[in-house]
């Protein structure tokens, strides 16, 4: 199955029935795979895969005593398949509850349709707060931290599109634990600054013109800073 995002990848996968697992014939559960590479590095290829995760399989069982004898290794083997096919194949553990954290189950989808629900509110306000030229909105969901990452993005870009200097200081007094939004509030200082012939100035930290040789606020001289 091929499909252009991960949303669209469950979505259709919720759709299909369960595979059942060729060795101990127990309905087997859908799981999220890790983002880390698997076996040869070229990554799993699909968001979502099938697995076992009987604890009585006869593979899993087996293969702790069959991975000892041949290398050596306290590790065993669950059944995995593509969904949507019916290929199967082993997956790698290394204890009785290694990735039973990825089982997707009903509360993780409702999880995510209510965040996709909010993300697309969120970008059809941001795009009322773009034509109406909103900034009060604006700073608001972009300090909200209860929207979404991504909504949180866009909105400090459009700041640092839109907004004046009043925005800078609310932005730069404000923590922000995601790197990725950090990065982007950052940015739309920076453009903030660029668009407005301003600086920051490097002693007191109040906004003072580029061209500015002496500090208004501080009076301290900052020709070259």
């Amino acid at each position: 199955m091929s499909f252009e995002t991960r949303e669209e990848s469950l979505d259709e996968i919720m759709k299909l029935k369960k595979p059942v697992c060729p060795h101990c014939n127990r309905e087997m559960e859908l799981w999220e795979v890790p983002p880390v590479s698997f076996s040869d590095g070229l990554g799993w290829g699909v968001p979502f895969l099938y697995v076992c995760f009987n604890n009585d399989c006869p593979l899993f069982k087996q293969g702790w005593d069959d991975i000892m004898e041949q290398v050596g290794q306290k590790s065993s083997f669950r059944c995995m398949n593509y969904p949507g096919t019916e290929t199967f194949e082993l997956l790698p553990v290394f204890s009785s509850a290694g990735g039973s954290g990825q089982i997707v189950t009903d509360e993780t989808v409702a999880r995510q349709k209510a965040e996709e629900a909010a993300i697309k509110s969120g970008f059809s306000i941001l795009a009322d707060c773009y034509v109406n030229k909103d900034l009060v909105q604006l700073m608001k969901m972009t300090l909200d931290g209860e929207e979404p990452t991504r909504v949180r993005i866009k909105a400090a870009e459009m700041l640092g599109d839109l907004s004046d200097t009043e925005a800078i200081d609310p932005l730069r007094n404000t923590k922000f634990g995601n790197p990725k939004l950090q990065d982007e509030v950052t940015r739309a200082i920076a453009k903030i600054h660029e668009r407005c012939y301003t600086r920051e100035c490097p002693f007191c930290a109040e906004i003072i013109k580029k061209q500015a040789t002496i500090c208004k606020h501080c009076k301290m001289t900052v020709a070259g800073e």
